[in-house]
């Protein structure tokens, strides 16, 4: 198959443009866009046209998939996606996790098996605003000084859900429940992960879901947290994705973090996303 991909920044991240997702792709081409996904980190997928089943086929070609624990904004018929929406239903309530990604974050690090990446599709979108912002924790990492890296490279981190973190009013999100709670209990990290495909060390930490870096006493690790966070997000870390609409967004939660801007008042995002299982960091 032809088609094109033409980085988006110096940071990171790629379109691809004139491949059609609903279409099964023969080993080539995936080979093709796989390799670019390792080297950009971040794909995006114009104009795609794409039915839930046909999300998730393709979705499936980079691994398993994973439910979420908000299962009650999981698309019925379709426990493989979320979906990610401010749109209100009938009854007043939002039709999807609303405040998803509000803070920079790697999707699932709060789990025991995180996640190898996510696949964000734009159904529907604001005329101007809601955009997301992308980081690259390789470079992050590259840019640290060496006595930083020397005294990171062995640290671990616990990790836990945002939410039980009391982050979100309920406004913006329902608690979690009793059950929900109980699904996602603290687990522990390495600070600076290696990537199990390329081999290249990245940062591991970010501000929604690390509660604190272990084997330090609290006013260091907190201290080390916030320098290593505000570090990882620096502009020239950064790229920031304009959406369109059909864009089929897709990141590698391994290697760069994200943070989902707010929309205007008034104006919907409405979106599905597909998890792919990843493996334990080390």
């Amino acid at each position: 198959m032809s088609f094109q991909i033409n980085p988006l920044s110096t940071a990171l991240g790629a379109e691809v443009v004139g491949l059609d997702l609903a279409e099964p792709l023969d080993e080539e081409t995936f080979a093709r866009v796989h390799q670019a996904h390792l080297d950009h980190q971040v794909l995006v997928f114009r104009d795609q046209h794409l039915t839930p089943a046909q999300h998730i086929v393709f979705s499936r070609r980079f691994g398993d998939l994973s439910g979420h624990v908000y299962d009650q904004f999981l698309l019925p018929g379709y426990p493989e996606i979320l979906k990610v929406s401010n749109k209100k239903t009938a009854d007043g309530d939002f039709a999807g996790l609303a405040s998803a990604g509000r803070r920079w974050h790697s999707d699932l690090s709060y789990a025991e098996t995180p996640s190898l990446g996510s696949l964000l599709y734009a159904l529907e979108i604001p005329p101007e605003g809601g955009d997301t912002l992308f980081n690259n924790m390789y470079r992050a990492y590259e840019a640290l000084p060496a006595a930083t890296k020397s005294k990171i490279d062995d640290l671990k981190a616990e990790f836990l859900i945002g939410s039980a973190r009391k982050y979100y009013t309920e406004n913006e999100r329902p608690p979690l429940t009793e059950a929900q709670l109980a699904s996602v209990p603290p687990v522990e990290h390495p600070v600076v992960r290696t990537h199990p495909e390329t081999k290249r060390k990245a940062l591991y930490v970010n501000p929604a879901h690390t509660v604190r870096i272990l084997g330090l006493d609290e006013a260091e690790a907190d201290a080390l947290l916030t320098e290593l966070t505000e570090h990882s997000v620096e502009p020239q870390f950064v790229y920031r994705h304009k959406w369109r609409l059909h864009d089929l967004v897709f990141w590698d939660n391994r290697c760069c973090m994200h943070i989902a801007e707010p929309p205007p008042p008034d104006s919907n995002r409405h979106m599905h996303r597909t998890t792919v299982v990843g493996d334990t960091p080390y």
